[in-house]
């Protein structure tokens, strides 16, 4: 289907499924949730209480919440772009925010549970790509943003497929313009930047200065999820009284079965704590700052871990069978 770039229309029909009330709550209490557990977990780690409470409960509940706030991103992206010849500017900006606030929970799950997934190959590496893909992903929103930012298309009813269409007639300059430049320039390199020092984190042998990275990266990412937020609630028809383009409904603003559904999904992480606490599934201890595999012991009831202060992070750092080793990342 090929863009109507010639005829604005006056008003365009909502999107409850990229911007609906249900949808835009799911993201905003996941990711309240996600880097409230983070907090209390790194806070955890940085008073050295993990060998006394190794906060299974908290750790599952964390990952759970953080690997459906990243599919669900990445499917909302997915969907928007496969939209782009009928999806204005103002749903797509949305989108992009919701991406941005589902990057910011799933670094901020990284900080907090880095040693999880460097024990286990697997769960680092699909980390890793999920990583890219929403990167990928969010790369190519910020470009679309910052053509229709050129093209002055922010606040038009065209679809944003329109901002590379030579003919499209151009409209009125809004006053922030430059400063929409700048922002978009600033979340797009940020985003590479941070994907760079998250890859890093995750795969580093002996990082050092383990806490204060945490407690810098947890700031970070929590400024990042605000802003997201608060650029959410401001623009959204779901909770602003006002949108940038006219919406020919209030879909937008409607509890329907998918918006329901949505804020019933957060409800899913839960079973799994459940299931742990009644003894039907077995999770392993956190892994102690100065674990090692061959040295450190399982101890007790609560299968606490006890650490060797003799060996550092990388003795608990399982490598990818292909390459690497627990010294270097590429050498065997």
């Amino acid at each position: 289907m090929s863009p109507n770039c010639t005829d604005a229309p006056d008003a365009v029909p909502s999107d409850a499924g990229v911007a609906g009330i249900g949808v835009l709550l799911s993201f905003i209490i996941t990711a309240a949730t996600a880097l409230v557990i983070s907090a209390s977990l790194v806070f955890q780690e940085t008073r050295n209480k993990t060998a006394r409470k190794p906060s299974v409960l908290r750790r599952k509940l964390l990952n759970s919440y953080s690997d459906q706030q990243i599919l669900t991103g990445i499917g909302i992206q997915s969907v928007g772009l496969a939209k782009t010849a009928t999806m204005v500017p103002y749903h797509f900006f949305l989108i992009w925010m919701l991406s941005l606030l589902s990057m910011a929970v799933h670094n901020a799950t990284l900080l907090a549970l880095a040693r999880d997934f460097r024990r286990d190959w697997m769960l680092r590496w699909m980390r890793q790509l999920l990583m890219l893909a929403n990167l990928a992903l969010s790369s190519v929103y910020g470009i679309y943003i910052f053509r229709s930012v050129q093209d002055n298309l922010t606040d038009r009813t065209f679809p944003i497929a329109c901002a590379w269409d030579p003919a499209t007639p151009d409209g009125p300059a809004p006053r922030d313009r430059g400063l929409s430049y700048v922002g978009t320039i600033l979340v797009i390199v940020g985003n590479v930047v941070i994907f760079l020092l998250a890859s890093w984190y995750l795969h580093y042998r002996a990082l050092r200065f383990y806490a204060a990275f945490q407690v810098v990266g947890l700031v970070l990412m929590t400024g990042f999820a605000v802003g997201a937020t608060v650029r959410v609630i401001y623009l959204a028809d779901a909770f602003a009284s006002g949108t940038p383009v006219a919406l020919s409904d209030a879909g937008e603003r409607q509890w329907s079965f998918g918006q329901l559904l949505s804020v019933g999904m957060l409800l899913l992480p839960l079973v799994s704590v459940v299931e742990i606490v009644r003894g039907e599934i077995k999770c392993a201890p956190p892994v102690g700052p100065d674990y090692d595999e061959d040295k450190g012991q399982l101890l007790g009831e609560e299968q606490e871990l006890r650490s060797n202060p003799r060996f550092r992070n990388a003795a608990g750092f399982q490598p990818n069978p292909s390459w690497g080793s627990r010294t270097n990342l590429f050498r065997k």
